[in-house]
Parts: structure tokens; C-alpha cells; sequence
């Protein structure tokens, strides 16, 4: 497949991925989508992350142009891995509930809910420790960056775990204090 075939199938990815993200653009989230790794941008909106999409759509064509295929291999990636992400997010939106319901479930949902996010943190966990033990017997540079992009989004989602967590625990103690 020729390279203009292929930006045309992405410029067709976007376009489909804007109009399925359209009915949903501006509705906030609690806290920044993805993570850093992936996208620089910081908001709660699936709009600022298809804009951002865009960007590098067209940061990716300049290149293509220039004949620079170190930065066209890295854009095209991250390009396709936004997308995918993005496309998982659109998937997974009626899964997301409201702060409202979340406060509404029973102190046995809550700590059912505490009980899998605790197991999250520990797979999270042993996970990263093994991408560490890991990284020190990769041979070739890129092979420990792969690792390293790897450990970024590991101790992303690790956070985000804690944070649930956290915020679990503090509507577990609401509800056992009658608020």
C-alpha cells in the first residue's frame, strides 16, 4: 500500500473517529483521560484529544513530505496508538457512571469496589516490577525505551488506581457516617 493510500485511510480514521466522539466532544471527565505518554494534552475533554489527533495527522503529512521517516515511524505509531485509544474510550463510555450513582451504590458495592481496586493496585504493581527486572537485560536501546514507554503508562495507571482508591475509601467512610 502505497504511503498517500495510507494517510488517506488515516485522514478516513479521524474523520470517523470526530463524528462518533461529536454527540459526546464536550462532556467533561473528573480528571485528564490518558495518560502523559500518550497525549500532551491535559483536558477532560475527548475534543482537546481529537484536536491534538488532528495536530498530529498533519504534523505526520509535513513529514511525509519532507522525507523524514525516522519522525514519520514515530508519528505514524503514536498517531495509530491515539486513535486506538481514543476508539477504546468511545467503547467503554456506557460503562462510565456518574459521580452521582457512584455515591448512590450500598456500602457492600463500595467495598466490593475497594476490594477490586486493591487487587488492581497489586497487579499493577507486580507488573511494574517485573517490566523493571526487565529493563536491565534489554540489549538494544530500543527495546529499553519500549520498556520504559511501558513503565510511564504502568505507573500512569497505578496512580489513577490509588486515586480510586482513595476516593472509595472517603465515600465508604460518607456512607458509614450517614452524609
Amino acid at each position: 500500500m502505497s504511503t498517500q493510500k495510507i494517510l488517506q485511510r488515516l485522514e478516513q480514521q479521524v474523520e470517523v473517529l470526530a463524528k462518533e466522539i461529536e454527540p459526546i466532544a464536550s462532556t467533561p471527565a473528573r480528571q485528564a483521560r490518558f495518560d502523559v505518554a500518550l497525549f500532551s494534552t491535559h483536558g477532560t475533554r475527548l475534543r482537546d484529544y481529537l484536536a491534538e489527533v488532528r495536530k498530529n495527522l498533519a504534523h505526520l503529512i509535513l513529514v511525509v513530505d519532507e522525507r523524514r521517516p525516522e519522525q514519520v515511524a514515530f508519528l505514524a505509531e503514536k498517531l495509530v496508538a491515539q486513535i486506538t485509544a481514543l476508539q477504546r474510550e468511545l467503547a467503554t463510555q456506557t460503562l462510565r457512571t456518574t459521580d452521582q450513582s457512584r455515591l448512590d451504590t450500598t456500602p457492600q458495592d463500595l467495598y466490593h469496589k475497594l476490594a477490586e481496586h486493591q487487587q488492581f493496585e497489586r497487579r499493577l504493581i507486580a507488573m511494574i516490577e517485573d517490566r523493571e527486572s526487565s529493563l536491565g537485560q534489554q540489549s538494544t536501546f530500543a527495546q529499553q525505551k519500549k520498556i520504559q514507554q511501558e513503565l510511564a503508562a504502568l505507573e500512569g495507571r497505578l496512580m489513577r488506581c490509588r486515586q480510586a482508591v482513595k476516593r472509595i475509601e472517603r465515600n465508604i467512610e460518607r456512607k458509614e457516617n450517614g452524609f
